[in-house]
């Protein structure tokens, strides 16, 4: 069965964190992430102005995450993060859930939340066999 952009957002979002790597200066920077979320056919995460990442991706938007759920592939995104305002849904569902993790924001508008979404993105699941299956996202 070929995998799917949806796929790869529902696998997201049913583990607690997933990791997301950055390079900056040939130095690479790992850290948790939690929210994805489809929005016209691009997959979007949310961070917060002031975040080592936010800056990170500022100096070079090429990133790459992975995740993994016991008794599943593993899964591998890379691509370039473009910083754009997502609709007004996507903005409170990122404000709601980095609220909920315990950042300190007001309201969904409060100019601290940024969002990136995948430019020239390819996902692809990879199993304990060696057996993998890419897709362009």
């Amino acid at each position: 069965m070929p995998y799917t952009l949806a796929d790869v957002a529902a696998y997201l979002t049913q583990v607690p964190a997933w990791f997301l790597a950055t390079s900056v200066d040939d130095q690479p920077h790992v850290r948790p992430f939690s929210f994805a979320v489809v929005e016209n056919d691009k997959l979007w995460f949310v961070t917060a102005r002031g975040k080592d990442v936010y800056d990170e991706l500022q100096l070079n938007p090429r990133f790459e995450l992975s995740a993994w759920r016991p008794g599943s592939p593993w899964v591998i995104v890379r691509g370039t993060a473009v910083f754009a305002e997502p609709s007004p849904a996507t903005r409170q569902a990122g404000f709601e859930h980095m609220v909920a993790l315990g950042e300190d924001h007001t309201r969904a508008d409060d100019g601290l939340l940024v969002f990136f979404y995948v430019s020239d993105g390819f996902a692809k699941l990879c199993e304990i066999t060696g057996h993998e299956e890419g897709f362009a996202l």
